[in-house]
């Protein structure tokens, strides 16, 4: 496995660095697996949707300058493809198997550029509800790690 999670802003509060941490280390005995924090740039009290989008649009020029040419790259969207966690295992042991780098991207408050978007290979979607970026962090680590174990054959909660 060679995976990374690319994430737009960084995990403030102690316990959900302890908890990234937690996983991050789990899923290390199955590969190699690096999280890229990348700044989320201020958004103005008063912004416009112009303001947004060019907020947007240069956090998603950063997300696009870590992604390498090769990689696959798996966006989390709210309309993105729902799947449980034995297709998530089973998708994942798909792409790792071609030896390329899984790239997961989370999106800032703003969300995903368009760009980002267009550039991924697959979009994902914990649920129609949003969350914030560092929940939905956690909860990504959780998954992989839980797709590793499932992909490895070892026993885990359903």
């Amino acid at each position: 496995m060679n995976m990374a999670l690319i994430c737009v802003g960084r995990l403030k509060e102690r316990y959900w660095r302890e908890a990234a941490a937690e996983y991050e280390k789990r899923l290390s005995r199955f590969g190699r697996f690096e999280t890229l924090e990348l700044p989320d740039l201020p958004e103005p009290a008063n912004s416009s949707p112009a303001i947004e989008r060019q907020i947007c649009q240069k956090e998603g020029e950063a997300i696009l300058a870590k992604i390498r040419e090769d990689d696959i790259v798996i966006t989390l969207c709210i309309e993105g493809k729902q799947l449980n966690s034995v297709q998530l295992s089973q998708k994942l042991a798909e792409l790792s198997a071609t030896g390329r780098r899984v790239v997961f991207v989370i999106g800032g408050s703003l969300g995903l550029s368009e760009a980002v978007v267009a550039r991924a290979q697959m979009k994902l979607s914990f649920s129609p509800m949003t969350f914030p970026h560092q929940l939905a962090r956690v909860m990504l680590l959780e998954q992989t790690y839980r797709a590793m174990k499932i992909a490895a054959g070892e026993r885990y909660h359903k």
